[in-house]
């Protein structure tokens, strides 16, 4: 009978879905059928208490923020100024200035917690200025697809809010878990394009500059504002004193004190920004709240608890229940957006991931992980559709020059399994010592 519900309820979501309603009111749609249909309690009543409780959550408050300093720092002469920086130190190495791709990304994840957001900045600089110097296309575009999904792995990350806030787990614990796993993803990646430049050489354009050390130095003074930034960001995310929410406050108020020295804080970049955040943190809410309320709903009919007590009596080891669940996110994200995939799947899988005694801080950089996937699988990649928006090249031809960067996220997500300490030294350490 529960297969039988859950088919049914998956099949109307699917439906819904399909019609083209907004995400967020399909899920609430699906939670009201469950709850008429299969329980006693009054689904208006659960509705509203569901929705209140999801959208007065003083932890979420921290999403807002990170989203509007993103918004901020897109609007700003950021990634001009990070080309600038490092392009002087990237002559020598090969693959030359493909690797801005990764580098660049890598620091604007720092400062801004969106894929999409780091995407679109990053490859504004990088597309043409590649383009021009007569990189390959499909290296130049399937790159920056991939990088761009650290910025829902490099802290402050809007997806592990998501997670923290559903999973009831430390927003700041995750972040700190998910620098070292941020800085082996950009790792392979650039390793990726080490050997794919040593493998062909003449693709890639000689050196346009000889610069001395004296001169590179100086060039990257054109870095000091970002990582700044960074510093103080991250300086307030780890302090003991200051709250993931708090953290945000002062990232906003750094970017904007940042927009406003470089010269780009108008009236009209602010009220850009500004309503920019508050367009997508709506979205943002609006699917959180129907997430909860089909949560709630599940709950009501058993199914989570159902689900956990079935594939515990599978038998499956921990290693195969990752992977049935890797699985199962790659095809899931190949129809949700990675926020979605979040919120609507914890309340059924995480009673499942307490019982085979999964840390929740490793598994939510592996959610992290499956997520960064779902950003670049079609038919619904954000990053892909940015890069679509930016290149006008069709989603399958980005998807397929991105699939490399995909079996980069896979083997590291083999690797935090194998070396689970990847992901939870740093936590254990700090923790042990605040």
């Amino acid at each position: 009978m529960d297969v039988l519900i859950t088919l049914l309820l998956v099949a109307v979501l699917f439906a819904i879905l399909g019609s083209g309603v907004w995400i967020g009111l399909a899920l609430s749609g699906v939670a009201w059928i469950s709850m008429a249909m299969f329980s006693a309690r009054p689904a208006g009543d659960a509705m509203a208490v569901t929705i209140w409780g999801a959208s007065s959550s003083w932890t979420l408050t921290a999403l807002p923020l990170f989203v509007w300093m993103g918004e901020i720092l897109f609007r700003t002469r950021l990634s001009e100024d990070m080309f600038k920086g490092l392009a002087p130190w990237l002559e020598n190495v090969p693959g030359r200035l493909l690797h801005t791709n990764v580098i660049g990304c890598a620091i604007f994840a720092a400062v801004s917690g969106s894929s999409a957001a780091t995407c679109a900045t990053i490859g504004k600089m990088t597309i043409p200025e590649l383009t021009r110097r007569g990189y390959p296309e499909d290296k130049v575009i399937g790159t920056l697809a991939g990088a761009g999904t650290l910025g829902l792995l490099i802290p402050p990350s809007i997806i592990m809010i998501v997670y923290g806030v559903s999973a009831n787990v430390s927003i700041a614990q995750l972040f700190i878990a998910g620098i070292i796993p941020g800085i082996l993803l950009a790792t392979l990646f650039s390793g990726y394009i080490v050997v794919w430049a040593l493998a062909n050489p003449g693709l890639i354009p000689p050196a346009t500059e000889k610069l001395s050390f004296k001169e590179k130095l100086y060039r990257s003074r054109h870095l000091l504002q970002v990582g700044l930034l960074i510093v103080l960001v991250l300086g307030a995310v780890y302090s003991p004193w200051v709250t993931p929410t708090e953290a945000a406050a002062v990232g906003v108020l750094g970017a904007l004190v940042l927009s406003a020295a470089q010269g780009s804080l108008t009236r009209r970049t602010f009220i850009d920004s500004l309503m920019g955040a508050t367009r997508l943190f709506c979205m943002i809410a609006l699917i959180l709240s129907g997430a909860q309320f089909l949560t709630l709903a599940m709950g009501y009919l058993g199914l989570p608890r159902h689900l956990a007590e079935w594939i515990g009596s599978l038998g499956l080891s921990n290693v195969m229940l990752i992977a049935v669940l890797t699985v199962f996110y790659i095809v899931l994200g190949c129809f949700l957006d990675g926020i979605s995939m979040v919120v609507l799947t914890m309340g059924v899988i995480m009673p499942t991931v307490e019982k085979a005694g999964i840390d929740l801080i490793w598994f939510g950089i592996f959610i992290v992980l499956v997520v960064e996937m779902a950003q670049i699988t079609p038919p619904v990649g954000f990053n892909l559709f940015v890069l679509q928006g930016m290149t006008n090249k069709q989603v399958p031809w980005i998807a397929r020059v991105t699939l490399p960067m995909f079996f980069l996220i896979v083997a590291a997500l083999a690797l935090i399994y194998t070396f689970p300490d990847l992901v939870m030294w740093l936590p254990r350490s700090m923790k042990g010592t605040g």
